[in-house]
């Protein structure tokens, strides 16, 4: 079945320059303006990825991404921002609130096809994983969920990926180039900086004090490291 894109657009002809280049590649578009009501487009269609420009006609693309978040059908697609504002605080912001990715106007439509079955591709899986337990923190690939205690943890699609790795690889310490590469992939289109968001927004779910990670912390001057939780 082919996979769902939905473009949050406001831009007539950019949509449909996205529309054409994505359903060349078999998948399915569909294109919404960003009016009130989106959320609840999406809610009813279930696509696979959003692409989502920040600037919309009734609010921006940040608030809708964290109303995405708090959707239980959202929740865990990927979201792609679309933008023209290229300052860092504006991705950092895009990232921090649940975003997957950013791509900053002009951009090549192949770039973005690109993008798009990369993060497809990461959430797509041929096996059927058993679930992976570490100390308090069990695992469910197959369904990418995370529990803590019995308490599921409320995770992005990237911070899924993230928390995944981390749990798979207890005890070593990883540079955060390392963890671009490794989670991130040959599609990384990131800074260092996008590791260190993704890890504060992890402990800020998995610690107790996350200025004092027990878990998650922080080796000085390298990157992070995973303890062994049991």
């Amino acid at each position: 079945m082919a996979k769902k894109i939905a473009i949050v657009e406001d831009e007539a002809e950019l949509a449909s320059l996205l529309e054409y280049n994505l359903t060349r590649q078999g998948y399915l578009a569909q294109i919404l303006t960003g009016e009130k009501g989106t959320l609840k487009e999406l809610e009813n269609w279930k696509p696979d990825l959003i692409l989502l420009d920040v600037m919309l006609p009734d609010s921006d693309g940040f608030e809708l991404c964290r109303a995405i978040r708090q959707s239980a059908v959202l929740a865990r697609t990927p979201v792609l921002f679309l933008t023209a504002r290229s300052d860092e605080v504006d991705r950092v912001l895009g990232l921090e609130i649940g975003g997957d990715d950013y791509m900053t106007k002009p951009f090549s439509p192949r770039e973005l096809v690109a993008r798009v079955k990369a993060h497809l591709r990461r959430i797509e899986r041929d096996q059927e994983p058993v679930p992976t337990e570490i100390g308090p923190f069990r695992l469910d690939a197959t369904a990418r969920r995370v529990f803590l205690h019995d308490r599921e943890l409320s995770l992005t699609s990237t911070e899924f990926k993230l928390m995944e790795f981390f749990l798979q690889h207890p005890g070593r310490a990883y540079s955060r180039d390392q963890l671009l590469e490794e989670v991130w992939g040959q599609q990384r289109f990131v800074t260092p900086r996008t590791v260190d968001v993704h890890v504060r927004r992890l402990r800020e779910q998995i610690e107790e004090q996350p200025d004092d990670p027990r878990y998650l912390t922080t080796v000085r001057g390298f990157g992070y490291r995973f303890e062994d939780a049991l």
